[in-house]
């Protein structure tokens, strides 16, 4: 075939591809789905001991029976929290734009899952606990906002760099799709670095779908920075898992190295500290994405699939 036939074929591929994509997104937007969120952390801010019992009454799954009344009248007076309202109140004083951007996550969800009834959502604080930053059930989603008030914010100061550059509000979103991901994903006990490697994948695979309004920097949490040394690097790191026989290792200290949380990816070579964390879910997203381009299969399915079909079956090619 001629090289100028070949480019009117891809160029008109792209053409229906992105036709096809643009009536979706316009379908999706058109759901009919209106979440207001629920302000609880100003409204526990403002409670007094005259109104508490309401606030009990309205929001039970708020507080725990095995805690007396007095002892969330002086968490209400306390003073450390009380600075933490004022700042997650003036952080967050206009809402608007994450509220959008929750309905546009509920739009895709209901569009995926039909089956999906949009919760309430409640916004809380609970003293920085960055290990639970959101809680989903069936009913309800709960926001810890005071772990989204920018990463320099002053009472982040102990908190490791690595960990506190996703304490912003444009991760909200992003966290809430990870939340709901994980609830729609099976796979087998993970045993291998390519399984976890894959599971990751699944999960921001399915923010790919979820949230396409956000960035790739955004659904994964790496600074543009990052994310380039990821791309640029691909290759690389692809070699070096090959060439050491690591994806089918089951040592649990690879999950520690390339899966976890950290500073930096742990290859144990010179240029490590100039290396975003997490790079074994990057790869595991690319991985994904070559097999949901190669293969005709719904979401829904993919997210149930043993992680090794799905890597036979990706034909994945770290970009050069």
């Amino acid at each position: 075939m001629p090289i100028k036939t070949v480019f009117l074929v891809c160029l008109l591929f792209q053409c229906f591809s992105c036709n096809n994509t643009s009536k979706r997104e316009r379908e999706i937007a058109d759901i009919d789905v209106s979440i207001d969120v629920e302000r609880f952390d100003i409204l526990f801010s403002e409670a007094t001991p005259k109104t508490l019992s309401k606030l009990m009454s309205d929001y039970p799954f708020m507080f725990s029976r095995t805690i007396a009344d007095s002892v969330w009248i002086r968490r209400i007076k306390d003073t450390l929290r009380q600075q933490l309202s004022q700042e997650i109140q003036k952080v967050h004083k206009n809402f608007q734009p994450i509220e959008s951007e929750i309905n546009m996550f509920f739009k895709h969800l209901q569009y995926y899952y039909p089956t999906f009834n949009e919760p309430r959502v409640i916004t809380f604080s609970d003293l920085i606990d960055y290990r639970t930053k959101v809680f989903v059930t069936d009913s309800i989603t709960l926001i810890a906002l005071d772990t989204y008030l920018g990463k320099d914010h002053q009472f982040y100061g102990n908190i490791q760099k690595y960990l506190r550059q996703n304490f912003e509000a444009s991760q909200i979103v992003s966290d809430l799709a990870f939340a709901y991901a994980e609830q729609r994903i099976y796979q087998a006990p993970r045993k291998s670095l390519v399984d976890e490697m894959i599971y990751f994948g699944k999960i921001l695979y399915f923010k790919d779908v979820m949230i396409p309004f956000k960035t790739d920097e955004e659904k994964i949490g790496y600074t543009e920075d990052e994310l380039s040394w990821a791309r640029q690097n691909e290759k690389s790191m692809w070699e070096f898992f090959i060439e050491r026989e690591m994806l089918y290792d089951t040592n649990a200290q690879l999950t520690g190295r390339f899966i976890n949380a950290a500073p930096f990816t742990k290859f144990n070579l010179q240029f490590d500290s100039e290396s975003p964390g997490r790079l074994g879910q990057y790869v595991g997203w690319q991985i994904v994405r070559s097999f949901m381009k190669n293969n005709d299969i719904k979401l829904n399915k993919m997210l149930q699939m043993d992680a090794l079909e799905i890597f036979s079956k990706s034909r994945y090619k770290p970009r050069k």
